[in-house]
């Protein structure tokens, strides 16, 4: 954060720093953020972090621009003014917030996660530098990789799913699968590092458009109830509600596991493919 500000003091722009995003964001400190943004007559947000601080900048951005309060745009297309310009430097590689028009914002009241959809809140710029990821611990590197790994499945098997997000989706299933234990293992590892970033964005790319599915519906409210890590109920819930999937589109998982670097066996009939 200092860096951030010395070089945007060195650009003679004045900042005022929020730093009261929550690890899963909540209405109260939205609310914060939009007061001090008003207060401070500011006219532009840089968020810095992982998914909480993106999605708070994001909640920030519509209170500041449309008023109200944030509960009040819980759902899909509720937002008219949009949101003050907004640069997103990302630190993790997990959530993709940094470029999806997508904010997730916790009802401390009803204790659930309340999810905020609007094409006018994604950011004019997202910054994905491996850089500023290599001092992420293993379980933070765990978890956000599980997160991505969840966004690309999920995409995959939705029944909104088009061959662009088909593309995105199994690339990212791909690197993850290939790219998650080093990172975890040998977080200096900038190889490791730069191809998960790639992999975030693209499974981004993917549910920006083909949206999510039941892991996600689930893993936001035992999240907004239990305020656990995100990715964390993600990988809990997602052999579950995949083994589900399966009956319906055993094709879709099969293109899964071969991107996983799985070899497809032929299964025979009345046989498990579990």
């Amino acid at each position: 954060m200092q860096k951030i500000s010395k070089i945007l003091e060195n650009a003679r722009l004045k900042a005022v720093i929020f730093a009261g995003a929550d690890p899963n964001p909540t209405d109260i400190s939205v609310m914060e953020g939009a007061e001090i943004y008003r207060k401070e007559n500011c006219n532009m947000i840089v968020a810095l972090g992982g998914g909480s601080p993106m999605d708070c900048a994001k909640a920030v951005g519509i209170v500041a621009y449309n008023g109200g309060i944030i509960n009040d745009y819980e759902g899909a297309g509720k937002v008219t003014k949009g949101i003050p310009p907004l640069i997103t430097v990302n630190t993790t590689a997990g959530t993709a917030s940094e470029m999806t028009c997508f904010s997730v914002i916790t009802d401390t009241e009803r204790r659930i996660k309340m999810p905020i959809c609007d094409l006018l809140i994604t950011a004019d710029v997202a910054v994905n530098d491996p850089e500023l990821m290599v001092s992420m611990p293993p379980d933070l590197t765990a978890a956000t990789g599980m997160d991505a790994l969840t966004h690309a499945v999920d995409a995959y098997v939705s029944t909104m799913a088009t061959p662009t997000t088909d593309a995105a989706a199994i690339k990212a299933i791909e690197l993850v699968s290939k790219y998650l234990r080093e990172a975890v293992a040998h977080g200096d590892n900038i190889r490791a590092r730069d191809m998960m970033a790639h992999a975030e964005y693209l499974a981004g790319v993917a549910f920006n458009s083909a949206f999510l599915g039941y892991v996600h519906s689930v893993a936001h409210q035992r999240g907004g109830l239990y305020d656990l890590p995100h990715g964390v109920c993600n990988a809990i819930l997602l052999p579950y509600v995949e083994m589900y999937n399966k009956q319906v589109c055993p094709e879709r998982f099969a293109d899964i596991a071969k991107a996983m670097g799985e070899k497809n066996r032929r299964i025979e009939p009345g046989r498990s493919c579990k």
